[in-house]
């Protein structure tokens, strides 16, 4: 991931990047919140000129699948990890720019 966003970077104009905060529903670290942050410090120290910034991902995985529903896709689909997490993501970078406002 790190080395494609590098690329990315390369060819866009990027203002900051978004990272979901990994956290329990109660609140609290999840297991991920330590190896995301070490992407963060690696980053941060890599790429300075381009902030990143947590944004509160609890939940996103419900809504994703619930959007999945309601879009039609059938079980096998709902299944794939890589669309749960696309969908995810978009849920983090829309309630983090609506937030903004």
């Amino acid at each position: 991931m790190f080395d494609w966003l590098k690329a990315y970077l390369a060819k866009e104009s990027v203002e900051r990047i978004v990272i979901g905060e990994p956290r329990q529903p109660n609140g609290e670290p999840s297991e991920n919140l330590q190896r995301v942050q070490q992407f963060v410090n690696r980053w941060r120290k890599a790429v300075p000129e381009v902030p990143i910034e947590y944004y509160d991902e609890r939940f996103t995985s419900v809504l994703a699948h619930q959007a999945m529903l309601s879009g039609g896709l059938k079980k096998k689909a709902r299944q794939d990890k890589a669309l749960v997490d696309e969908i995810s993501a978009t849920i983090i970078l829309e309630d983090y720019l609506r937030s903004k406002k």
